[in-house]
């Protein structure tokens, strides 16, 4: 497998990215890790005549801290960058650990956050926990930029919300209240699988009182899905093992799974109910963020 030809620009700003993608529209697609769009190049999916490197823009690489904004990543930032992030450790630890669980480590250095993100495939890993947190993504472009939830910035497999001439630049999870969360997911292999399902949970939990939850599932619809009706069986309850049971039938039955060659409907509707369950107990255990 031979890559195509293209012409490679590597801009030295934000900036100037935007004004390049615009101006070659649909032609031109943003090289971040690679790790994707380089594959499908070779695979003949896609032939983009300009390939847009962000490989200068080093100020996409960091992962801050911002009081009275929250946590900034990067999207140039890459998975082993935020599995080993001391900020995220320290803070959102179930995000540390969603990056863990993708692919495997040569794969984590080079693949970045805002590409795992931007490509949009249903089955991806930081999708969920960052939509259970309420990130939000920062897009610029060449008309200047924009944020946007991250539960809306997905529209289908493989389509966003970005526009030509946008570049998503950072995501930022926001304080909040949140006394835990989690990321799990099932792949048909111990290590480096895509999910077959996957559950993200954040809760807030004060006395034994559920206050607040967000139950997002992954790779059984095609975009990351909250389960709001999973959400009402917890919100404003006491927390018992009996209504964790009924959360996760909840968002199994509200799930929209297709049959494919890693598993039926009925196969990823119970791994939801499944799944959902042991996020939920973990996250509710965890005490801290």
């Amino acid at each position: 497998m031979i890559l195509p030809e293209f012409e490679y620009l590597s801009p030295h700003s934000l900036e100037e990215a935007c004004a390049l993608l615009a101006q070659h529209g649909d032609s031109a697609k943003v090289l971040a890790g690679g790790s994707d769009l380089l594959v499908k190049m070779k695979d003949g999916l896609m032939k983009p005549a300009v390939l847009v490197s962000l490989k200068n823009l080093d100020s996409l690489k960091a992962i801050r801290y911002e009081t009275g904004t929250g946590v900034i990543i990067g999207a140039r930032a890459t998975h082993n960058e935020v599995m080993e992030n001391a900020i995220l450790q320290q803070r959102y630890r179930s995000v540390c650990e969603a990056a863990h669980s993708m692919a495997a480590g040569q794969i984590r250095n080079i693949g970045t956050v805002g590409g795992n993100l931007a490509n949009a495939v249903p089955s991806a890993d930081m999708p969920p926990i960052l939509v259970a947190l309420h990130a939000r993504a920062r897009i610029v472009g060449s008309g200047g930029e924009r944020a946007v939830a991250l539960e809306d910035f997905f529209l289908g497999p493989g389509k966003t919300v970005l526009r030509n001439g946008e570049i998503l630049a950072e995501i930022v999870i926001p304080d909040q209240p949140t006394t835990g969360s989690n990321y799990i997911k099932f792949g048909l292999r111990r290590a480096g699988a895509l999910a077959v399902a996957g559950v993200a949970s954040s809760v807030t939990v004060r006395d034994g009182t559920c206050q607040d939850i967000c139950i997002v599932l992954g790779a059984v619809a095609p975009t990351p899905m909250r389960a709001p009706r999973g959400e009402s069986v917890l919100r404003g309850e006491k927390i018992s093992q009996k209504l964790i049971d009924e959360a996760g039938k909840a968002a199994a039955a509200e799930c929209k799974p297709i049959s494919d060659i890693r598993g039926s409907i009925e196969y990823r509707r119970n791994l939801v109910d499944i799944l959902t369950r042991r996020s939920l107990k973990a996250a509710i255990e965890r005490g801290h963020v």
